[in-house]
């Protein structure tokens, strides 16, 4: 009895250690996001007039982007940002970000939407306890944001069967890979840039599409590109709908010493997909513009905050980037890098 009782004190303790331990790094997560937000306050050396959350997808190089487009204009106008990006995509801890913004009764949200069914309530609660909110990069339509910053997705889409028939003409084999980011979660983004695709090549019988999916870990796209490349050696192209997905089958499509054979079409600029597309293992990527998505939406909840009012719907544009124009766009992206650092 007494053995039993030490076993389950000591499982106890292990586990109240285990919860102080989260609980710090939690904690000091957070305090680091909410320090990003007040180094604007610091660098321009007045009192911010608004405080803006935003919430974004996950922590790769397109957010990261947009954070700095947030960043950027915040400088700017003069307020603060609070990023909170989960790790990896997470819609339970999105949720929770949108939750704390609402409760801490900021002046703004600009949030990304991973799920409209699960957000509106939300994003109804914030807009009706006073706290303007914006969606960015995947709408909610259906909800009472006040304005939509992004690019239109299913233009992206389109834009990503365009490149399919500059490459292969009016035939193809192709296998579009989805993100499959979370059981439950409607991916509306993603579905309506995989429309686009489709409607762009509707019309030509020699195509054919097969889809398949990848779940959130960095290397389960490439094992997804193994099996298509393996089990399905009628297909010629890929088509990748997110920047890990395209760096995995890149890796994937070289490994397997398919560079030529395989006409693979990305998603995002990431450093690494421009070198696949310098080198010849990409043939094209489509680019959605998100550090303008990041500064147009503080600069859009400005206007809402100074003005009541601000246009619904903000497109942002998309960039089709390809071996024939990536010298040019690789030198307008040190331009804007260096126009950045210049600045005080």
């Amino acid at each position: 009895m007494k053995k039993a009782f030490a076993i389950g004190a000591v499982i106890v303790l292990l586990v109240f250690g285990l919860l102080i331990i989260y609980s710090i790094g939690y904690f000091k997560y957070q305090g680091l996001n909410l320090l990003q937000g007040r180094n604007v306050f610091w660098r321009n050396g007045h009192r911010p007039e608004y405080h803006f959350s935003v919430i974004g997808q996950a922590d790769d190089t397109f957010w990261q982007s947009v954070k700095e487009g947030c960043l950027a204009a915040a400088e700017e106008f003069n307020v603060a940002v609070e990023f909170n990006v989960p790790r990896f995509t997470n819609l339970e801890e999105q949720l929770m970000y949108l939750d704390i913004a609402i409760a801490s009764k900021v002046d703004g949200i600009i949030t990304h939407v991973l799920d409209e069914e699960k957000f509106t309530p939300l994003i109804d609660k914030a807009v009706d306890s006073g706290i303007p909110v914006i969606t960015i990069e995947a709408e909610a339509k259906e909800s009472k944001r006040n304005a939509y910053v992004g690019t239109n997705t299913f233009n992206l889409g389109r834009e990503a069967g365009k490149l399919v028939l500059e490459a292969k003409g009016e035939k193809a084999n192709i296998a579009i890979i989805l993100s499959d980011y979370i059981d439950g979660a409607v991916n509306v983004p993603q579905n309506l840039r995989i429309a686009g695709t489709k409607d762009t090549l509707k019309d030509m019988p020699g195509m054919t599409i097969k889809t398949f999916s990848s779940s959130t870990g960095f290397f389960s796209a490439e094992e997804v590109t193994r099996r298509i490349l393996i089990d399905y050696p009628e297909i010629d192209t890929i088509i990748c709908t997110s920047s890990k997905d395209t760096i995995s089958a890149a890796q994937i499509i070289v490994d397997l010493n398919k560079v030529g054979q395989i006409t693979l079409i990305g998603y995002d600029d990431a450093p690494e997909i421009l070198r696949y597309i310098e080198k010849g293992v990409i043939y094209g990527t489509v680019v959605a513009n998100p550090y303008e998505i990041g500064y147009e939406s503080i600069k859009t909840m400005i206007e809402i905050k100074k003005d009541r009012m601000t246009t619904i719907y903000v497109d942002t544009g998309a960039k089709v980037v390809t071996y024939s124009n990536i010298g040019d766009y690789i030198d307008k992206l040190a331009e804007i890098s260096d126009k950045e650092q210049a600045e005080p």
